[in-house]
């Protein structure tokens, strides 16, 4: 349900879909109920205010538990950034220049930033770049291909599936491309940092 109601419009409204989803008439239900045809005429349609005795032997006859009643009415609005396949903003970073691929995720303009998200991809034609160094903390996820990816000391072989959290501050980097392309999600958390 798209726009805002009230509570007896969108008890109507619940009633209404959950006996069609059943199969059921109102002849039926009302049978079913004890309920006049007309009140639950007027019960879907938002015309009275039924009593929760109502409301329970309707739900009783339509299968509903009363309690699913009204688990949708007053549920937060949301406000998600969604981000379709293939359509993330293509940014310019360290390791653009070694043909590296950056596509962010999910932006915000104006105020703080608590984290990025990044479609990285490497082909054979990109060179390997293992010095990059930044505040915060990163999680980088496989996604397709393998290379074995550096952090400080230590070199990690990842492959399909494999992952990788570490502190931002330490060089870091592709070392060697294994199976090409890769691409894998880098999510960098700066709220760590602060």
């Amino acid at each position: 349900m798209d726009k805002k109601f009230g509570l007896d419009e969108f008890i109507g409204l619940t009633i209404k879909s959950a006996r069609k989803a059943a199969g059921l008439k109102i002849v039926d239900v009302g049978q079913m109920s004890g309920i006049s045809q007309g009140m639950i005429s007027k019960i879907e349609n938002a015309q009275v205010s039924p009593s929760l005795d109502s409301l329970n032997r309707l739900c009783d006859a339509i299968g509903m538990p009363i309690s699913q009643l009204l688990t949708n009415y007053n549920r937060a609005e949301g406000d998600a950034h969604f981000t379709k396949s293939g359509e993330g903003l293509e940014v310019v970073r360290r390791g653009t220049d070694k043909g590296h691929e950056y596509r962010l995720l999910n932006y915000q303009r104006g105020g703080t930033r608590n984290f990025e998200p990044f479609l990285v991809t490497m082909d054979d034609l990109s060179e390997v770049f293992p010095s990059f160094s930044h505040p915060g903390e990163e999680f980088v996820y496989i996604v397709e291909g393998s290379l074995s990816y550096r952090h400080g000391n230590h070199i990690y072989r990842l492959e399909v599936g494999d992952s990788l959290t570490f502190e931002g501050n330490v060089p870091h980097g592709p070392e060697q491309l294994h199976s090409v392309p890769v691409k894998l999600l880098s999510v960098i958390n700066y709220s760590s940092s602060r």
